[in-house]
């Protein structure tokens, strides 16, 4: 990914749902002026999600998804419908699409109310937006066919013609800029000149010639504020440190070589990790931190869960299927179960777990790591990160979040 390509973890997320032939996929073409989804009068054409990153202004860099229909049906329809489900879960915006109908079969019995007129799908979808608190647009496609619009809630728009895709388009970006977070990555615990050391070690998993995404970000954001950013490996930093003429504000490394760092960076010096950050970015810090404390209460053959939020090509010594399991065994001195689950799989029932270890999750965007957060919350169960859970074990978490003022016990 390029340096000045914007995540897609950090892009609004806007989703289109309805049921099937609904013209989900004619509108997001149309809001987008691509031909990004397949189109056709055959129902259940869009039968998986379909992601684009793109810039749609007047808002910004975006992501943009067509769901399959909710209303979908049998054995392929239910995984559909599931697919659908799962992108709830990860929507900054949602739009739901009706479909317009000659009017004396869209008011059966001359009931004037939208609930009237709302099929089980479409309802579900409302309730579904209301319990996740997710902004969301109600918008009557092919108004073409039918002019009249009598909802106050429900905007009339047609893909064909184009008629009200400009207002909606402005309508999702006040809606995107309403729920703008302010939360920074690294850029507050730094001022103007400050000196950052950044402890990269070289990552097998990541492709030749490149930073993994959280040590571009976190550069990015630095360079931002004003800050300086050195970046070294571990096996350079001692020597990094000596030849610095002024004291850094602050050294942030990769969590798999956190006691190496801390113990060559003087306890004057802040100290944290790209995986803390990003725990703090996507507010979920405190959880995490709390989440630790189950590390030092596990039972023989408890089960634990490993997540991590992306896919890629594992080696040997992989940090989330060998050097977590491998670490927190032996803090345990227990024999534990492990299951790892990556990508956007994530199951919701958590019961039989005793604690769940998350990566430091930067590519997945803030609202799906709080629906994350709140299955574990939900169900009791303990929710940590990678970073987390390494500087707990090595006893050196109090100094790894010193910086944001929180208690270890919070």
């Amino acid at each position: 990914m390029s340096m000045n390509e914007t995540p897609s973890s950090s892009r609004v997320h806007i989703a289109f749902f309805g049921r099937r032939n609904a013209g989900k996929s004619s509108l997001v073409n149309a809001v987008t002026g691509q031909n990004l989804s397949v189109v056709s009068d055959i129902k259940g054409t869009t039968t998986d999600p379909v992601y684009k990153a793109m810039e749609l202004l007047p808002l910004g860099p975006v992501v943009m998804i067509d769901t399959p229909g909710f209303d979908d049906e049998g054995k392929l329809g239910e995984l559909r419908v599931r697919k659908a489900k799962q992108v709830l879960n990860k929507t900054d915006i949602a739009i739901l699409v009706l479909e317009s109908q000659p009017e004396e079969v869209f008011l059966p019995s001359g009931d004037h109310s939208l609930e009237a007129v709302l099929s089980a799908s479409e309802a579900e979808l409302i309730d579904a937006f209301k319990s996740r608190k997710l902004p969301y647009i109600i918008v009557q496609n092919k108004c073409d066919l039918n002019s009249k619009n009598i909802y106050k809630e429900v905007i009339p728009v047609s893909a064909k013609t184009g008629f009200n895709i400009n207002l909606l388009r402005v309508k999702i970006a006040s809606l995107a800029n309403k729920g703008e977070s302010n939360q920074q990555l690294a850029a507050d615990l730094i001022k103007p000149n400050d000196i950052a050391v950044l402890v990269t070690p070289i990552d097998k998993a990541a492709p030749k010639g490149r930073l993994i995404l959280p040590q571009q970000q976190t550069i990015r954001d630095i360079l931002e504020a004003g800050g300086i950013s050195v970046v070294v490996r571990e096996s350079e930093l001692k020597e990094t440190l000596k030849s610095l003429a002024k004291k850094p504000a602050i050294v942030i490394t990769d969590s798999q070589v956190f006691a190496q760092v801390s113990a060559d960076v003087p306890p004057d010096i802040p100290l944290t990790s790209f995986s803390i950050l990003f725990a703090r970015y996507k507010g979920w810090l405190n959880t995490a931190v709390r989440g630790a404390a189950a590390l030092d209460n596990l039972e023989h053959n408890d089960k634990i869960l490993i997540c991590e939020g992306c896919t890629h090509h594992r080696q040997c010594d992989d940090i989330g299927t060998v050097k977590l399991p491998k670490m927190i065994k032996n803090h345990a001195s227990k024999e534990l179960q492990f299951t790892f689950f990556s990508g956007g799989d994530f199951p919701e029932d958590l019961s039989s777990y005793k604690l769940v270890v998350h990566c430091g999750a930067c590519m997945l965007n803030e609202r799906e790591m709080q629906f994350r957060r709140r299955c574990a919350e939900e169900q009791n169960i303990p929710f940590t990160n990678y970073g987390i859970t390494m500087a707990h074990i090595q006893g050196i978490l109090r100094r790894s979040i010193a910086v944001f003022n929180i208690d270890e016990a919070v």
